[in-house]
């Protein structure tokens, strides 16, 4: 008997040409993504015209759709930009078009008509009113503010329209402000965060100064190594797979455009797998699965369930550091039918070393290099050489863009 689980989109974030490979790779339904304007986050690379032709193009020969952000807070000299923009978009065939603005809604509506509206979370939806007030204005889709509870999803749900798509942040970094909306790196850096360019001074260490006392930091003391006031934990729900799917929520988006290729497809993989899996063994499927073990994989702060429990202490004051277990070494570049392959050196790697081989919808394989050749032909004993490409033997036949990993390394995967 078929399972009636309705599975919801996975929507990965795709911060150049190389994330969107990934994430189409490792089991996205849909791709987020800016172009070079408007999106907020300007730290990524983003798409140029050509790029998002191309970037279109090839997710939709895979069957993935794509959302490009057009979020920021708008001000009077953007009004002039966004109708060419607006229509250089729904030229390339986007599938929708994210707004937190309802000048750019109404621009959006009439410049590319042939894209969806989604609401950003910078919207801050909370309310069932709110939700369907935007549905009635012609929004496709709500992406609720982080702020909202699993009991407030199923309770807008419930009331909401039937064709309005809810769509929720499941996994990704947190952010100390209501639903992004921060005016502390403005002050401090002059870095506007609702236009897409934030400092992150929430992660930075504090201490106060007293003015008749200047160059005297008295440290804000959590414990002996300071404190980080502002800071905030990752948010990780793949254990919560059921509870997001009966709440009702239609898109499952992982936050994450400024992270590494390598993220984008382990944490896509994780939630793809747990997905799948949930949907077609709903009363054996765990919580603990491998799909845990691999958001663990990446590089994160300390993870927590955000606000969908109501009440939990998300801020992280002892630290804003990394947690870096695993490291990419490198990735698959070519590979036959018999696990003949080819890797691109991402960091250093030796024969006779146990290593792990991550591919998409796959739980990974341990791997042990008995010999490698470099491009001359040589055989060497270790890969050394930034972006050398090598000749191995894998278990077995691996798409392009697999990655091969390690354990304890000291070198950044994120």
């Amino acid at each position: 008997m078929m399972s009636m689980i309705k599975k919801p989109e996975i929507l990965s974030p795709a911060g150049d040409m190389e994330k969107l490979r990934a994430a189409v790779l490792y089991g996205a339904d849909a791709v987020y993504l800016a172009g070079e304007m408007f999106g907020m986050r300007t730290a990524s690379q983003n798409f140029s015209h050509d790029e998002l032709e191309i970037a279109v193009g090839h997710a939709h020969k895979n069957g993935v759709k794509v959302y490009v952000t057009c979020n920021t807070l708008m001000r009077n000299h953007d009004l002039k930009l966004l109708p060419g923009y607006l229509e250089m978009l729904g030229s390339v065939g986007v599938d929708g078009i994210i707004v937190a603005d309802l000048g750019c809604m109404r621009l959006a509506q009439k410049y590319a008509p042939s894209a969806e509206i989604h609401i950003s979370t910078q919207a801050s939806v909370l309310n069932r009113d709110a939700a369907n007030a935007w549905y009635e204005l012609g929004a496709a889709r709500v992406c609720l503010a982080r702020e909202a509870s699993l009991s407030e999803i199923s309770e807008i749900v419930e009331h909401k329209n039937k064709n309005l798509q809810i769509e929720a942040f499941v996994h990704g970094a947190m952010c100390m402000a209501y639903s992004g909306r921060c005016m502390i790196s403005d002050y401090l850096a002059g870095r506007s965060s609702n236009r897409g360019n934030c400092a992150q001074p929430c992660r930075w260490k504090y201490a106060l100064v007293e003015e008749k006392r200047p160059g005297e930091y008295y440290p804000v003391v959590e414990d002996e190594h300071g404190t980080h006031i502002f800071n905030s934990k990752d948010m990780n729900m793949v254990s919560y797979i059921p509870e997001l799917i009966g709440a009702g929520i239609d898109s499952f988006k992982i936050e994450g455009r400024v992270k590494s290729a390598y993220y984008c497809a382990a944490v896509t993989n994780a939630y793809r797998l747990a997905v799948d899996e949930y949907a077609k063994s709903p009363d054996t499927w765990e919580r603990d699965g491998f799909w845990l073990t691999e958001v663990n994989k990446v590089s994160h702060r300390e993870y927590c369930t955000g606000f969908y429990f109501g009440e939990e202490r998300i801020q992280r004051t002892e630290t804003s550091n990394y947690i870096r277990t695993w490291d990419v070494v490198a990735s698959v570049v070519e590979c036959d039918d018999e696990g003949n392959a080819v890797l691109e050196q991402k960091n250093k790697f030796d024969i006779n070393t146990e290593y792990e081989l991550m591919q998409p919808r796959a739980v990974p394989q341990k791997v042990i290099f008995e010999k490698m050749i470099n491009e001359k032909g040589e055989e060497i004993d270790s890969a050394r050489q930034a972006k050398i490409r090598v000749r191995v033997k894998l278990p077995t036949k691996a798409p392009v863009g697999a990655f091969i990993r390690r354990e304890g390394s000291r070198f950044d995967a994120s």
